[in-house]
């Protein structure tokens, strides 16, 4: 098994030397880094602290063949150890909204999160309210990405696979959204350095 990193990498490292890899070293990942990199994820903020994400952690190499058929083939997906789904859920979310509530405003508080959503979401259908959670959820996808750099792991994100097939093969209901695929494990290549814009490309100052 591969041992925790003593030291995480800084935000600004982990950012840095992120890259998209797509060959990983055939290693187990170590259960514990893997159950942090989800905990660090799923401190993402959202708005009301809805957390609408939720993680489909697949790991059996029959489930990633599937995953990889659904992927098109991809080959990233049965290369690394672990492969991650995170999707969004917003119906799961308004059944146990009351849940995301803190517990430091009592029972006032889970009364007024409830209200919330209600008066937010409840005259919206199923698809409508799936793509407000579906943007909660990408916040997340990205927290993931870094969370991982962040413990000395490498990552690939997928948005090219069907979903309805991810959807059948993970037993998901038909409302789920999906953030995106991610490939996760040590990296075996190094990738291509960044090549991005410059902030004085992408960037209005007022």
């Amino acid at each position: 098994m591969t041992a925790t990193l003593t030291r995480p990498l800084s935000v600004t490292d982990a950012i840095e030397t992120r890259r998209s890899i797509r060959k990983f070293v055939q290693e187990p990942m170590n259960e514990a880094d893997l159950r942090e990199i989800l905990r660090l994820a799923s401190l993402a903020p959202s708005a009301w602290n809805a957390q609408t994400w939720r993680f489909a952690v697949i790991q059996t190499p029959e489930v990633k063949e599937k995953l990889r058929e659904a992927a098109y083939g991809q080959g990233q997906v049965t290369s690394a150890p672990a492969v991650i789904v995170l999707y969004s859920d917003m119906e799961d979310t308004l059944q146990t909204v009351e849940d995301t509530a803190h517990p430091g405003m009592g029972d006032e508080g889970r009364s007024r999160q409830r209200a919330t959503f209600d008066g937010a979401f409840g005259a919206q259908d199923v698809a409508q309210r799936g793509q407000w959670g579906l943007s909660q959820a990408n916040i997340a996808f990205g927290f993931l990405m870094l969370a991982a750099r962040g413990l000395g792991y490498d990552t690939v994100p997928m948005l090219g696979f069907d979903p309805a097939k991810v959807r059948e093969i993970l037993g998901l209901p038909e409302h789920v959204q999906f953030a995106g695929m991610l490939p996760i494990g040590k990296r075996a290549e190094e990738g291509f350095p960044h090549h991005r814009h410059s902030v004085d490309r992408l960037a209005r100052f007022y």
